[in-house]
């Protein structure tokens, strides 16, 4: 049984935790009782699209209606949306760094104080692709930053601490052996390239500034391919780097929209991208529903 486990003694002297960014807490709510349960957590930048996870996994395990409305757990702040269905939590993380740490620090003492065990926690969002058709779904093998380093640098106390970006590599062949049985899309594992910054940050040429050529620009993104890196995306160093510190089973599954060796705006139908961000939410309800033998 593998249990949450938090690096911090602070914690334990503690009269309540008030987890304010969920409007939660274990002064005011039940956790144990409300979370205890839970064994998968699907976290993703879009309110709406966590709400249209659970509706789509609560029709795949039969656990309710996919049309039914499913109530906000954190409807009490507008920072995050939290939905849940049986052992399965969705929860937004907003955009960017900053955004996803603030939850994942919440959300790891959630599942602590509600003492879950054997939590598998999976990030399913949309990236920019490198040298992929647009549609091919990543599995993140290792987060690396924007000098293709595997690790998370964050300033603690005026000391830079650095922290690996490690997944989980047997689940990452677990999700890849998953899509090949679903067999509807492309699925590939490489490296995630995670960046603090969309336009200058991502080599795009269409931001309010821009100091490099095109030529700069493909000579960089080549350089990433060549590091490994497959897609870019915006969290998933932090998110790996938490979970491996909280000794979580974690991936990140984000579907590309576009080959950013081809260009940098999206330009695909609206349908077509309604169609590609699905594909994650695909795979890992595939993925749950194979672990939970519904």
């Amino acid at each position: 049984v593998t249990s949450i486990h938090l690096s911090n003694p602070h914690l334990n002297s503690m009269k309540e935790d008030i987890l304010y960014h969920f409007d939660l807490g274990t002064g005011s709510h039940d956790l144990p009782a409300m979370f205890g349960d839970v064994k998968f957590v699907c976290v993703g930048g879009s309110p709406w699209r966590m709400k249209a996870f659970i509706q789509y996994i609560a029709g795949e395990l039969g656990l309710g209606d996919p049309n039914a409305d499913y109530p906000n757990i954190c409807a009490g702040t507008d920072r995050y949306s939290m939905y849940k269905v049986g052992p399965v939590l969705s929860v937004s993380h907003g955009m960017g760094i900053p955004s996803i740490a603030i939850m994942l620090h919440e959300l790891i003492k959630l599942l602590y104080h509600a003492k879950c065990t054997n939590v598998t926690v999976l990030r399913i969002g949309t990236s920019g692709g490198i040298g992929l058709e647009p549609g091919t779904v990543v599995i993140t093998k290792q987060s690396v930053d924007a000098l293709f380093k595997p690790q998370f640098e964050q300033v603690i106390l005026g000391k830079t601490v650095v922290r690996s970006t490690d997944l989980d590599e047997e689940l990452a062949q677990q999700l890849l052996q998953c899509s090949k049985e679903i067999d509807e899309f492309q699925t590939v594992i490489g490296n995630t390239m995670c960046t603090t910054d969309f336009y200058e940050g991502q080599a795009r040429l269409d931001g309010a500034f821009c100091s490099y050529t095109e030529k700069e620009k493909l000579s960089y993104l080549k350089d990433a391919y060549e590091a490994g890196v497959r897609n870019i995306e915006m969290e998933s160093s932090v998110f790996a780097a938490m979970c491996k510190l909280s000794g979580i089973r974690a991936a990140v599954v984000c579907v590309t929209l576009l080959n950013r060796l081809e260009g940098d705006q999206i330009s695909s139908s609206h349908d077509l991208l309604v169609n590609y961000q699905q594909r994650p939410q695909k795979l890992v309800g595939y993925f749950i529903k194979k672990q939970l033998q519904v």
